[in-house]
């Protein structure tokens, strides 16, 4: 089975095969984060009909892409970048770093450290997780831009206004 290691950032992917036994890097490619380059990565990989993805960092900047991964079929583990980081120092002799050593560090952890874990599917708790924390964010960020308007109120007029200040009272006062 080759391993194909995923280095994420923002906006682009790079991704590296690489083969178990030997150790060889058997390519690489480096694709936009796009659902037209997912589907490009997808087409390089099936030169490999065994396969596994090695994220690094499936949980933050490699979240998307391995969660499309795995609604598309594929076997995807989860590699912490302090892993990678260790492999990249220990085979190269310093911390040299770029995208294809850190995507082939990736993949050589999950092959040879077993330092990984399965990345799963995501079902209705995880996206009921997702849209509470974005409803606690919009309850702080309401709050502070309350606050904000309090304080500038506070400036404009002797005594501020009352508590319970929304947009309507706030533009009633001024």
């Amino acid at each position: 089975m080759i391993v194909i290691g995923i280095d994420p950032h923002k906006s682009t992917h790079s991704a590296t095969a690489v083969n178990p036994a030997t150790n060889a890097d058997l390519g690489s490619l480096r694709i936009n984060s796009s659902f037209e380059d997912y589907d490009r990565l997808l087409t390089w990989s099936a030169q490999w009909p065994q396969r596994r993805w090695a994220v690094e960092n499936a949980r933050g900047l490699g979240h998307h892409l391995a969660q499309w991964l795995i609604c598309h079929g594929e076997d995807v583990v989860d590699v912490p970048s302090t892993a990678t980081a260790r492999v990249r120092q220990l085979s190269c002799g310093n911390r040299r770093k770029n995208d294809r050593i850190d995507a082939a560090a990736a993949a050589c952890v999950a092959a040879l450290q077993g330092d990984s874990r399965p990345v799963r599917t995501e079902d209705h708790t995880d996206l009921l997780r997702l849209l509470d924390e974005r409803r606690k964010n919009l309850i702080v960020h309401h709050q502070r831009l309350i606050n904000q308007l309090h304080a500038l109120l506070r400036e404009l007029l002797p005594g501020g206004v009352d508590i319970g200040l929304d947009a309507g009272k706030a533009r009633l006062v001024l």
